[in-house]
Parts: C-alpha cells; sequence; structure tokens
C-alpha cells in the first residue's frame, strides 16, 4: 500500500494539502458535454438522491408526524419504532462496508422496498383492527431496509460535492428530502380536515403507499456515481470491492485510524431521540387529528429553510475558514437547543399521559394553538440543523466514499439505538416529562461531547493522506 497517495490522486480525490510540495495534486478530468453534462452533473445526482428520501423516509416522517401513525392508539406505532430501530442500530453497523460491497446505487435500490411495507402495514390495521403485530413485524423489516438505504445515501450525498460544496450540497438534499413530509402532511390534513375520528381513513395511507412505490423505482435512473465528474474536475473516488471479511475489518480500522469520530457518537445516539416526544408525547397527544396534520406540515416545511440557512448561509461561507464556520455552526445549534427546550419545558408542565384526553385536545381554531404550533416550527428547524451539522461534520473528517460510507454507517447506527430505546419507552408509558427531561439532556450533551473533535480535528483542508480508508488484509 505504498503508493496508495498516488493511487488517490490518480483515482481524483478532491482533498487539498496546505503543504502542496508534500504531495501530489490531484487528476482533472474534463467534464461530459450535451445532454450527459446535465445528466452526470453532481447537483442533479443529489436532487435525485432527494427524490429517493422524498417518496419512501418523506413518506414515513409524514406517518409518522402525525402521532401514533396516525391512529388514535400510539401503542402500535411505538412498539413497531422500537422494533424499526433495532434492527435498524444492528444493520447500520455494517451497513457501510454492504453499502462498499454491492455499491450505492443497489444498495439504496434495496433498501427502499421496506417503506412500502411498513405503510402498507398501518393500512393493514385501518381495515382489521387486531393486525398490531404486522405492523411490528413491518417495523423490523424496514429498519434492515432503512440501515442500508441512509448508509447509502449518506455516502453519495458527501461524495459529490467538493470541499466548498457540502454544505451547500447537504441543504440541497434536506430540503428536497423533507418536501416529501411536507407534501404527505398536506395530503393528510387535507383529506382528515372534517375528520372526528382521531385517526386518519384508508386513503391517506394509499396515496402514501403510491408515492413510496415510485420512490423504489427511482435509482434504476440514478447515475453510476463512479462516472460523475466533481465541478472543479476531480472524480468521486472509486470504492475497491474486496472480500467480506476485508469489508468488515474496515469497520475498526476506521476507528484506529480516525478515532475523533468517537466524540461523535453521542451526537449520533441523541440525534433522533427527541422524536418520541415531539411526535407521539405532544403533537400526538394534545392535539386533534387535523391539529396534528398541520403541525406536521410546518413542521416539516421548517425543515428545508433550517438546513438552507445553515447549509448555504453558515458552514458554506468561504469568506471564512472552515474551522471558523464549524465553531459558528456550533453555536447555533448548541443555543437552539436550550432556547427551545426551555420553551417546551413550559408546555410539558401543563399535562400528563394520564391527564390528556380527546375532549381535552387542542384544535386549530383554539386560542392556544398559535403558541403551540411555533414549538414545533422551531422544532423542526432545530432538528434539520443538527441533521445537517452533523454530516457536514463527518464531511469535513474525509473525502473518501469508503471511508464516509463507515462513518454514516455508525451515525444511523447509533442514531437508532438511541430511538429504539425512547420508542420502546413511550410505548410503556415512561411519563412525558420523564422522556421530555432526557431529550434536552442527551441532546445538549451530545454537542458538548462534539466540541473537542469540532475544535481539535476540524481542519481548514482535508489531507490526502488521512483521507484513505487503507486495510491492510486488500494487499495483493
Amino acid at each position: 500500500m505504498s503508493d496508495s497517495q498516488a493511487e488517490a490522486a490518480k483515482l481524483g480525490s478532491d482533498s487539498s494539502s496546505e503543504d502542496s510540495g508534500s504531495q501530489q495534486q490531484p487528476a482533472i478530468f474534463e467534464r461530459p458535454t450535451g445532454w450527459r453534462r446535465i445528466y452526470y452533473h453532481p447537483v442533479l445526482q443529489v436532487a435525485l438522491l432527494g427524490f429517493v428520501c422524498f417518496m419512501c423516509p418523506g413518506m414515513f416522517n409524514a406517518l409518522t408526524g402525525l402521532g401514533g401513525g396516525g391512529q388514535v392508539n400510539t401503542t402500535a406505532q411505538a412498539n413497531a419504532s422500537a422494533a424499526l430501530y433495532s434492527t435498524f442500530a444492528f444493520f447500520g453497523f455494517f451497513s457501510g462496508s454492504i453499502n462498499n460491497l454491492l455499491g450505492p446505487r443497489l444498495t439504496l435500490m434495496l433498501g427502499t422496498w421496506g417503506y412500502s411495507l411498513y405503510i402498507s402495514a398501518f393500512l393493514a390495521v385501518n381495515i382489521h383492527p387486531g393486525a398490531g403485530d404486522f405492523v411490528t413485524v413491518a417495523g423490523a423489516i424496514l429498519g434492515v431496509c432503512a440501515a442500508l438505504l441512509w448508509t447509502a445515501q449518506g455516502s453519495l450525498m458527501m461524495a459529490y460535492p467538493t470541499e466548498a460544496q457540502k454544505g451547500a450540497f447537504i441543504g440541497i438534499f434536506w430540503a428536497i428530502f423533507n418536501l416529501g413530509g411536507v407534501v404527505g402532511s398536506a395530503v393528510a390534513f387535507g383529506q382528515n380536515f372534517h375528520s372526528t375520528a382521531g385517526s386518519v381513513g384508508n386513503g391517506t395511507y394509499i396515496g402514501f403507499l403510491i408515492l413510496t412505490l415510485v420512490g423504489v423505482v427511482l435509482p434504476i435512473f440514478m447515475a453510476d456515481p463512479y462516472k460523475i465528474v466533481r465541478t472543479d474536475g476531480t472524480r468521486v473516488v472509486r470504492v475497491r470491492h474486496p472480500s467480506w471479511k476485508t469489508e468488515f475489518i474496515s469497520l475498526f480500522v476506521a476507528l484506529k485510524t480516525d478515532p475523533w469520530i468517537l466524540l461523535l457518537f453521542p451526537m449520533f445516539f441523541s440525534s433522533n431521540w427527541f422524536y418520541a416526544w415531539q411526535f407521539n408525547d405532544y403533537n400526538g397527544a394534545i392535539f386533534t387529528i387535523r391539529a396534528r396534520g398541520l403541525n406536521n406540515f410546518v413542521y416539516w416545511s421548517s425543515q428545508i429553510f433550517g438546513s438552507l440557512f445553515i447549509g448555504y448561509v453558515i458552514l458554506d461561507q468561504t469568506r471564512y475558514r472552515r474551522r471558523v464556520r464549524a465553531f459558528a455552526g456550533w453555536v447555533l445549534v448548541f443555543g437552539m437547543v436550550f432556547v427551545i427546550h426551555i420553551w417546551a419545558y413550559f408546555y410539558q408542565r401543563t399535562y400528563t399521559r394520564q391527564s390528556v384526553s380527546l375532549a381535552t385536545d387542542i384544535d386549530i381554531y383554539s386560542e392556544d394553538y398559535p403558541a403551540h404550533v411555533w414549538l414545533m416550527i422551531f422544532y423542526g428547524l432545530l432538528d434539520s440543523m443538527l441533521q445537517t451539522y452533523a454530516y457536514w461534520l463527518m464531511g469535513a473528517m474525509s473525502n473518501d466514499l469508503a471511508k464516509l460510507a463507515v462513518f454514516t454507517g455508525f451515525y444511523k447506527s447509533l442514531q437508532s439505538c438511541g430511538s429504539a430505546g425512547v420508542w420502546r419507552a413511550d410505548g410503556v408509558g415512561l411519563p412525558y416529562m420523564n422522556i421530555f427531561l432526557s431529550t434536552w439532556v442527551l441532546t445538549a450533551a451530545g454537542m458538548v461531547f462534539a466540541f473537542p473533535m469540532v475544535y481539535y480535528r476540524v481542519r481548514d483542508h482535508t489531507e490526502n493522506a488521512e483521507d484513505i480508508l487503507r486495510v491492510e488484509s486488500d494487499k495483493e
């Protein structure tokens, strides 16, 4: 592996060195012309990736955001979510290696079909109320599929842009992806505007199911990532396809060669913890079904603005060094964690799991509705900024597709470990206040642990020598 540096340059890694004399410059390739120039453009490919997630995870988010999957009783959805994130957590640790072996497009396609199965399970429950076990099984299967989808998505989204474009590309993806939640929420709100049943109708589930099936076929139309030439003329680094044993070893090699990633693990763990409280214990607990639909709509809409704001305005401001932008992003997200949770605490004090009922639900015409819906808007902003910042930090550590796939696998696996725990806690009826306080503490702790990594590991440029994931057993 003594010539790995030259190999990396030949493959077109876009990483650069502050000491240009000590390392070879990346090879520059001519970008295609005609229609191929459009089709193989990194922005179009990231947009297509966004639409895959618009159709599949976007519809899942719209359904989850209604609270209880749109049902009156949230127990079935909470148990399904616990099963989902448990399998996600296990397979997430190995999905990076699976992605490297099968390739991002095939991995992405395999990951989409579980969303259709999951939504069809809720349709079955609406028709046959005793089919709750089907929802739990569908959730467990979706966990496997989601681990594959999100690992492929993360490695592609972070590999297509140049170093200066990573925040913008993450923002573009996140905006399109969250449009799925926006559209799905709008459909649910419109179809259930006059409903007094407390749960969504069959038409809502059928609409979501059709959209997820569209998402299953979209990866077929995406380009081979290794044919993509970035806007600066460099190519995406080709991932080698060695044995399963070698790919398994790459997980530990990534930890050994870049141990700073460990300081992001608490952030990864807590990055979806708050969903249980937001969707089931706040939106699903104290609002009518149409208010839940409108809350869901503004929540996912605000995510679009949050991701674009932190991506374009903060993280990709090239007039400032990358380290400065990293600190600015940290301060913004950390400050929002405390402001929003202090605000939410005063609402959580007013109700318990035992005190809520359909008779006390807040409707869109209620006097106190505007103040409560603004909290959902700011929670959406916080969620998108936190997720965008986490991806940006990983992208700042490497430009190598194989290494980024492993990092993304760690991210989604630990995220799912946290989610499995909190959804199970909600399923067994833990007090709302307990879940809320755990949300606040863990989210803040994740940012605190990330700060030393930001301070010591984030540099203004990614070095060639540390960029490529090397596994010694690859030697011939």
